[in-house]
């Protein structure tokens, strides 16, 4: 392929990922088309599944500061996602990986292996979040009383391309059937939104119209999808670290906060 596209290989373990993407792709391109990488060619039952893209032209906004304007892009792409996809076709979808149930379920598991020292600020943290979890009336079965919308399901800022004028986004492997609450956290939480340049949280969902209930959801939503990050970033090996010292400890204190 020249360099207008982009071929994404996926191996044989990870053909729902390649479904999830190449369906997204299909979507995008027919409601909202520009948004997205333009699909050329998918095939997730092929021996080597995979998809070929149009390629974007953009910088990605991680690892770079983000000014209000960018804030601005970003959130209007995030809403044009979120609402792209007809409910007759998102009825369709189904659930996105990695939602509310899947992210209890791994903290049940994870919560029962201490691997932290008790009297760290992480593992403090830690037993703080899952205080607030047994009461905060979050389920593992069954879908929000909110809204349903496309979920990109992919918070991390290296995704949203900025091409000096707009944000487009790249990555659906993850995407499915989501809540404009659990997404926007996705977003807010993501480690890429803080540890380097920080997204100005307030600023960026201060564009978004959310109702009551979807506001109320935010919240927890966002807390969750904090200490399921806490509990990321304390199994980063110490000597081959993915992120700078210090980034457990640091997320530790913005669980506190999400909690205070």
């Amino acid at each position: 392929m020249g360099h207008d596209s982009v071929i994404k290989r996926f191996g044989d373990a990870d053909r729902e990922r390649c479904e999830r993407e190449w369906r997204a792709l299909k979507l995008l391109d027919t409601y909202i088309p520009g948004l997205a990488p333009r699909p050329l060619r998918g095939d997730p039952n092929a021996a080597v599944p995979t998809v070929v893209m149009s390629r974007l032209i953009g910088r990605p906004l991680r690892g770079h500061p983000i000014d209000e304007r960018q804030t601005k892009a970003l959130a209007e792409a995030t809403a044009a996602l979120h609402s792209a996809v007809p409910l007759s076709a998102l009825e369709e979808i189904p659930l996105r990986p990695g939602q509310q149930g899947e992210l209890l379920a791994h903290i049940g598991t994870w919560s029962a292996r201490p691997h932290v020292r008790k009297d760290s600020p992480v593992s403090q943290a830690m037993a703080a979040g899952l205080a607030w979890l047994d009461k905060s009336g979050l389920v593992p079965s069954g879908e929000p009383s909110v809204p349903a919308i496309f979920g990109p399901g992919d918070g991390n800022l290296a995704n949203y391309l900025w091409d000096g004028a707009r944000v487009q986004v790249v990555d659906f492997e993850d995407s499915g059937r989501s809540d404009r609450a659990f997404e926007l956290a996705e977003i807010t939480e993501h480690v890429s939104s803080w540890v380097d340049h920080p997204l100005d949280v307030p600023s960026f969902l201060g564009h978004f119209d959310l109702t009551p209930t979807e506001a109320s959801r935010l919240r927890e939503c966002r807390r969750l999808l904090a200490l399921v990050w806490l509990f990321l970033l304390s199994f980063d090996d110490p000597d081959h670290p993915r992120n700078p010292l210090g980034t457990a400890d640091r997320q530790a204190d913005r669980l506190l906060e999400l909690l205070d």
